[in-house]
């Protein structure tokens, strides 16, 4: 059984291939650096140097593969995000119609049940589309707010500031990118799933950002003072660094799209997780502010 693994060095990749490996797999591994696999690993597993934006690449990488994990590489500041996801998984997509692989399981996000008008995050929603139009069977994980996206502002977190243009007062499934690469682990080596399958992975806890806030204190030790931002400020933010329309809005869109948004399928036994923020944050992000600059209580 041939799994494939794309961005194996990812939050969430690096947990899957470690997993796939403890089982006694020998997944097959995309990555365009291999020197950013450790030595360990990097002996373990079937590496195919490439760029997953390389059709014929990627043509070639999955073909026979009996599973794939497919994680979208596309950064959110592409000029034109949506765009250039779909054109990265059309490879993925006609080797599936075409056959050559069985299985996708799709690192998909909340909102994509939408379908459309939640930025960046469209571009998830159509590639689902097209991978269910395929007739292989088709996992389409949708995650929730990864405490990972905590570690882009690092600069304001060690000012003890969190800057955020969501609601501050609405509630919003958070998840820690481990806990999701157990479910596709589990999942790639499962043999149970046909079809199209959809699967929430919420998290522990709904949380505000007001909540995160508190949580971010007593996990790292300092007071962090909670910064809402318009959204017209954010988009005007993002303007002066010089990013295409087609970036501000896709960035943008996935937190004005989200305001309504009820996920599809409800927290229960299968789409909650059990990491805590407050766990994460001691252990991953105060490591990372008391080492980056003079800490300020």
């Amino acid at each position: 059984m041939t799994v494939v693994v794309t961005t194996p060095t990812g939050h969430v990749g690096s947990r899957v291939v470690r997993l796939l490996l403890q089982a006694g797999a020998r997944p097959r591994v995309l990555v365009r650096e291999p020197a950013r696999l450790d030595e360990e690993t990097r002996a373990r597993v079937d590496v195919r140097r490439g760029d997953l934006t390389d059709a014929a690449f990627v043509r070639a990488a999955v073909s026979g593969a009996r599973t794939v994990f497919w994680v979208d590489p596309t950064p959110h500041t592409a000029p034109d995000p949506i765009d250039a996801s779909l054109t990265t998984a059309a490879p993925l997509v006609e080797a599936a119609r075409a056959g050559a692989v069985e299985r996708v399981v799709l690192l998909s996000s909340i909102g994509a049940e939408k379908r459309h008008g939640v930025g960046h995050i469209d571009a998830l929603a159509g590639i689902e589309e097209r991978l269910d139009a395929t007739g292989a069977d088709v996992l389409h994980l949708r995650c929730a707010y990864f405490f990972t996206n905590l570690l882009l502002d690092l600069e304001g977190l060690a000012r003890n500031v969190l800057t955020t243009a969501f609601e501050p007062d609405r509630p919003m499934p958070w998840v820690d990118p481990r806990d999701v690469g157990d479910i596709v682990a589990a999942r790639l080596l499962g043999d149970t799933w046909r079809g199209r399958v959809v699967q929430a992975v919420h998290g522990p806890e709904d949380l505000t950002f007001h909540q995160v806030a508190r949580i971010l204190s007593e996990a790292l030790g300092r007071t962090i003072r909670l910064d809402p931002v318009g959204v017209d400020a954010a988009r005007d933010a993002l303007r002066t660094t010089g990013l295409s329309p087609s970036a501000v809005e896709g960035i943008v869109g996935m937190t004005t799209g989200s305001r309504d948004l009820m996920p599809e399928q409800p927290r229960d036994l299968l789409t909650t997780t059990p990491t805590r923020l407050g766990g994460w944050a001691h252990a991953v992000l105060r490591p990372l502010l008391e080492g980056a600059r003079p800490f300020r209580p």
